[in-house]
């Protein structure tokens, strides 16, 4: 049977990272993906925004690695030819009451290490932005955007550079511990042959599949998983140019960072997510998700809009793609950290679980990898 020091479950961009990161390391890796291509789930289905780190719990593992994937994201593109651009961000107030969540928010900012955020009243963002209808916002310089797909060729190849092996087609079908590694079953998908192989480290990162992989992991405790909740985000594209040259964000909502304006490096804008949280399902279910746009959801999307931008013109909104997250926290309860777990937390041997990556996952997606590798280093010592 062939044996490889570390099985990488989900080629996302979570995934790709942490491939590589341990590959660099000099270990032997293999990277599975149920689907036929690299970041085809939920790494492909987001506003492919950099974020600052504003919003996140001092302390917590969103910001920390936000705030450091940030930079490492930014050097590793410049290094390596990814398009990233550096647009800033406006998150705007459009009414008076809404001002005073802008210092807070600042001040969280600033506690988890983003200390280049710059009030702005009406008349400097009118300067910035004549079309945008807003009273007072924090200009972030440092949101941008990035060519996410780019990104994730790029960890792929260094990754396979280094000497790790990507399996298409071959879900994971289930794990059982044996003479201290893991015997790993890959399942049939796309005419694909099943088969076995021996692997030191799982690292689970397999996005909206992740609690399920990890129950099929023989003996891990299933107290040790938490519970998934989804939540669905829409978008809608703008036909022609909008007059923005910035992304536009309004205030954080419930489960979501508000219907807001970003671009793609083209220039063109696209507006969303909004949150529709959907009921759990089983593993077998997840097949059945509806990834659909519906058009009734227009005009939800147009008034939100509107208080920002009031010029949108009518008919400019056409349905473009969704997204679904893997949130650890449901409605109404207090957003959930991301969950980064290796033997010294669940107790079990070889496995580092990676549930809940959710924004800002992407920017983050660099340190993740590094945490990652230096969990497994340090469990051996």
């Amino acid at each position: 049977m062939d044996e490889v020091d570390v099985l990488v479950i989900g080629a996302g961009v979570v995934g790709l990272a942490c491939a590589r990161a341990l590959a660099l390391q000099g270990r032997a890796v293999v990277i599975v993906e149920a689907a036929g291509q690299f970041g085809s789930g939920t790494s492909s289905r987001n506003s492919e925004v950099v974020h600052a780190g504003l919003y996140y719990e001092p302390g917590s593992l969103k910001a920390r690695l936000c705030v450091r994937g940030r930079e490492m994201l930014y050097d590793y593109c410049a290094a390596r030819g990814v398009a990233a651009q550096r647009c800033g961000k406006l998150l705007v107030a459009t009414r008076a009451a809404d001002v005073a969540q802008l210092e807070p928010i600042r001040r969280r900012a600033a506690a988890c290490g983003v200390h280049d955020l710059q009030p702005l009243d009406g008349a400097a963002l009118r300067a910035l932005e004549p079309e945008l209808q807003a009273v007072a916002a924090l200009w972030s310089p440092s949101s941008g955007i990035v060519d996410s797909h780019g990104l994730m060729a790029a960890l792929l190849g260094d990754a396979e550079q280094a000497g790790a092996l990507f399996a298409v087609a071959s879900p994971f079908a289930g794990a059982r511990r044996e003479g201290g590694r893991w015997i790993v079953r890959t399942g049939n998908h796309n005419d694909s042959e099943p088969f076995e192989l021996a692997a030191r480290w799982l690292v689970n990162s397999a996005g909206l599949q992740a609690q399920a992989v990890a129950a099929r992991m023989q003996g891990f405790a299933a107290a040790a998983i938490p519970r998934r909740h989804l939540a669905k985000g829409h978008y809608f594209g703008f036909s022609g140019r909008a007059p923005f040259r910035h992304l536009i964000y309004p205030m954080p909502v419930d489960g979501g960072l508000g219907v807001h304006l970003t671009l793609d490096l083209g220039g063109q804008a696209r507006f969303g997510p909004d949150v529709e949280w959907l009921p759990d399902t089983t593993d077998d279910d997840d097949a059945a998700l509806d990834y659909a746009v519906d058009p009734a959801r227009l005009p939800a999307f147009e008034a939100e809009i509107r208080r920002y931008w009031p010029a949108l013109p009518a008919g400019s909104l056409q349905p473009a793609y969704s997204g679904i997250r893997p949130k650890l926290s449901g409605p109404g309860a207090p957003a959930a950290d991301f969950h980064i777990a290796g033997p010294a937390q669940h107790g079990a041997a070889g496995v580092v679980q990676l549930f809940g990556i959710e924004s800002p996952g992407l920017t983050a997606s660099l340190a993740i990898g590094e945490q990652v590798a230096e969990i497994v280093a340090a469990a051996e010592g």
